[in-house]
């Protein structure tokens, strides 16, 4: 059996390589876009093949944490809420976890990152914030442009809050909010219960702008808890 063969199956050889490569990156006290060593120099280091670490090299790729092609060198990747988000769905779709503990999970979060963002944001946080709520207003007839000015909505309080952990979790519930926001708005059937939404996306940014992180809080827990009973009873109609 060849090497490159053992390896897929086998995997001691590859994890070995896979460390490797996350020890050089701490020990070197390497940053996001720093380039690493290629293939070549890590496999010589190791005493494996180029096969081996080309196979580590795409483990690292798929993890997120470095990335690759495009003909250049390997270097350092950002924190990326993507990884999260396929074992989010794994999640759902193998019964793990159901839909009700995610949004749990995310109400909670969001909470946090509205007061964050109240204290924490900068004049362009506040208006991006702002720009999605108004163009949800906007686009209230187009529901696709809608929901993504609503995802976008969040992700960028989020970012506000100052803390990078935060927006990548809001940024993993993405995929799950784009099936599930969809879901909710059809069950707005009136311009009334619509555009009460839609004012309180507008009356969230606002408090985030005026640095009013117990408004911002309130402000948020409002939204959920119309959001989630609107969800919740599209799910139980689909039922």
């Amino acid at each position: 059996m060849s090497e490159a063969v053992s390896v897929i199956e086998g995997g001691s050889l590859v994890d070995r390589a896979v460390r490797r490569v996350r020890e050089h990156i701490r020990t070197h006290d390497m940053k996001v876009g720093d380039t690493l060593p290629g293939e070549g120099a890590f496999a010589a280091q190791l005493g494996v093949s180029r096969a081996v670490m080309r196979e580590a090299f795409s483990t690292l790729a798929a993890l997120r944490q470095i990335d690759v092609g495009n003909g250049r060198k390997a270097r350092v990747a950002a924190i990326d809420g993507r990884v999260l988000s396929t074992s989010l769905d794994h999640a759902i779709a193998t019964s793990q976890v159901t839909v009700a503990e995610i949004w749990d999970v995310r109400r909670t979060l969001e909470l946090r990152t509205a007061e964050l963002a109240a204290v924490q944001r900068s004049d362009a946080d506040a208006r991006a914030i702002l720009t999605h709520a108004e163009g949800m207003a906007a686009s209230s007839h187009d529901l696709p442009l809608l929901i993504r000015h609503d995802i976008a909505f969040h992700q960028a309080i989020a970012r506000a809050s100052g803390n990078a952990l935060f927006h990548n979790i809001i940024r993993s519930f993405e995929a799950l909010m784009a099936v599930a926001v969809p879901t909710a708005w059809q069950t707005r059937a009136t311009e009334a219960q619509r555009q009460s939404v839609l004012d309180q996306h507008r009356r969230l940014a606002l408090t985030i702008a005026d640095r009013d992180p117990a408004a911002a809080h309130d402000e948020m827990n409002r939204h959920f808890d119309t959001s989630i009973g609107d969800i919740f009873t599209a799910y139980s109609i689909a039922s």
